[in-house]
């Protein structure tokens, strides 16, 4: 027998599900309201407007509501807002946005794919500046006409989520000066913090005035007034704090709201009304890691939860497994990908997870090639049992093909021994043939069952300035060129041949370029009985990344004699 299929919000959870839902059965009568003048366009892509990556606003547009109804038989009524739910009479209120007039629609099953609306919070003196935000393709229209006509092109962005950052770069890659700002200590979450100074260094090469740790205070006029006092001039301000799940209508139906605040479903996105369904950035889902309710703003697990929906309304049991966040981003020259748990989420959830870390940099490919480069990579995994609990990657060349293979495994239970034993494509314009994921379950292995220790990056500071040993075995032209203040110079090529310059009474600490050459040196060292070596992680180049952004804004010592990049 045919339905009557009501879908509210007609981008990717709602489009999704109207095209599934065709595919499942042409008896279905199936009708989208989108209340802008768009439906399925490509809102991961808005920011890439700004410099004309993609040209025209309407490019963001994938379908139209003619293609809809001569390609699927799909009714999409655009300029449409839905108002209210009558669950006992299974209709929907709708308000035409060009004619006024508000009519009543029937269903017999409803999916709510709201999405969420960006968060612009009363700060004082609001009406003084121009406010913007990014949801939908006439606020990036709107945004991208009103800078082009600016004279002084001085635009400000605040929040440095992953819209926050893509609309600075985008900006700034369109020439505008652009000042970026976050009130945390870093950008971008699901990147710890010793991850995320790549990214600070990178935004600040190019030229974005980027200000961490310090909040809006309030505004004057053209003007961002902070927390520390300090002002930056804005013509216009692009408001990018988040997101806050659109519930507007579930509340009034009096659907169960979850734990975050988002609408709660059940395993085939059912609401606490079995005819009415819900997806995308509007519900609340289930971490697989932390076994705890979360709000996931992605496409793909839209795109997931709209073909479960589609499929239970036609009887179809599909396994809902859950969530584990897998994103990326890319940031001027550097691309960057995460997923699973990172350390600064496990800190704040007081999750009781027992984990160590992996933080390795190796070539993305092999080194000859004339585009390999360095790929830093962070992994997680559960002590004692070896379990995968998150990554992340940045480097230039392709960061998502390593977290994807980290997501797969998450989702599948894997350990470090199956993440050493996964065989993967190799060519040198590709990979090396040992990946660098391999080398991870490799460390991470090692360091499981205690075959040497580690200290990172973050703690050398503290090492420096306690007067603590540490031993740089990189070769002389490489010790020249910058070096860590105090360390001690021995060449893992002469490490042998002066063994007794190095005590056995106390802590020494070794490093090199990336961390692979101190390895080997404090596994000879360990083999000659020192029982007191730690190698450091990441080494010199990842310090020189952890700490070279906030030497320069906060105009510390450096622990450095210069800095390496390379």
């Amino acid at each position: 027998m045919s339905k009557k299929i009501l879908i509210v919000g007609g981008v990717a959870g709602g489009a999704s599900a109207a095209a599934r839902l065709r595919r499942q059965s042409e008896e279905d009568r199936i009708i989208m309201f989108e209340k802008g003048p768009h439906v399925s366009f490509s809102n991961c892509s808005l920011p890439y407007h700004l410099s004309g990556v993609v040209k025209e606003a309407d490019d963001l547009v994938l379908m139209n509501p003619e293609l809809f109804l001569s390609q699927y038989h799909i009714e999409a009524r655009v300029l449409s807002e839905v108002i209210s739910i009558n669950k006992e009479s299974k209709e929907i209120e709708v308000k035409d946005l060009q004619s006024g007039e508000v009519y009543r629609e029937s269903y017999d099953k409803l999916i709510l794919s709201p999405g969420a609306a960006p968060i612009v919070p009363p700060i004082p003196g609001i009406d003084q500046v121009n406010i913007f935000t990014v949801r939908n393709v006439v606020d990036i229209d709107r945004l991208n006409q009103f800078v082009k006509s600016l004279y002084e092109k001085e635009i400000t962005v605040i929040g440095g989520g992953f819209i926050g950052v893509e609309v600075a770069e985008n900006l700034r890659e369109a020439g505008y000066q652009v000042t970026l700002i976050e009130a945390m200590n870093q950008i971008l979450r699901p990147f710890d913090y010793d991850m995320v100074q790549i990214l600070h260094k990178e935004i600040a090469d190019h030229g974005i005035h980027l200000i961490v740790g310090d909040k809006v205070e309030r505004f004057e006029e053209n003007t961002v007034v902070l927390a520390s006092g300090e002002k930056v001039k804005a013509n216009a301000v692009v408001m990018a704090i988040g997101v806050s799940p659109e519930t507007k209508l579930a509340k009034g139906a009096q659907l169960t709201l979850g734990e975050t605040g988002a609408i709660w479903t059940d395993d085939h996105y059912a609401t606490s009304d079995p005819d009415i369904y819900a997806v995308g950035d509007a519900v609340e889902v289930r971490n697989v890691l932390t076994g705890k309710p979360a709000k996931v703003s992605l496409a793909g697990p839209a795109l997931k939860q709209a073909r479960i929906v589609a499929n239970h309304i036609h009887g179809q049991s599909q396994a809902n497994t859950g969530y584990i966040g897998s994103s990326a981003i890319k940031v001027f020259n550097f691309n960057g990908a995460s997923t699973g748990l990172n350390e600064a989420l496990i800190d704040v959830m007081k999750l009781d997870i027992h984990y160590d870390v992996v933080h390795v940099i190796l070539s993305d490919k092999v080194g000859i090639m004339p585009d390999a480069s360095p790929m830093h990579f962070k992994l997680l995994y559960e002590v004692p049992g070896g379990r995968i609990l998150g990554a992340q990657a940045i480097g230039r060349g392709d960061v998502t093909k390593r977290i994807d293979i980290i997501a797969t495994l998450i989702k599948m239970n894997g350990t470090l021994e199956d993440l050493k034993d996964l065989e993967l494509c190799y060519a040198p314009p590709f990979s090396t043939a040992k990946d660098i994921v391999n080398y991870a379950g490799y460390v991470g292995s090692n360091l499981l069952n205690g075959k040497y220790r580690q200290v990172r990056v973050g703690q050398v500071r503290d090492l420096v300035e306690s007067g603590e040993m540490i031993i740089d075995v990189r070769e002389s032209y490489e010790y020249q060129a910058g070096h860590i203040k105090g360390s001690i110079h021995i060449p893992l090529s002469e490490l042998r041949q002066r063994i007794s310059e190095i005590p056995k009474d106390k802590p020494v600490y070794l490093h090199c370029r990336t961390g692979q050459r101190s390895y080997n040196a404090v596994m000879a060292l360990q083999n000659l009985g020192f029982d007191n070596v730690y190698n450091i992680t990441g080494s010199f180049l990842g310090l020189s990344y952890y700490e070279y952004f906030n030497d320069m804004t906060t105009k510390r010592e450096p622990i450095v004699t210069q800095y390496n990049f390379n």
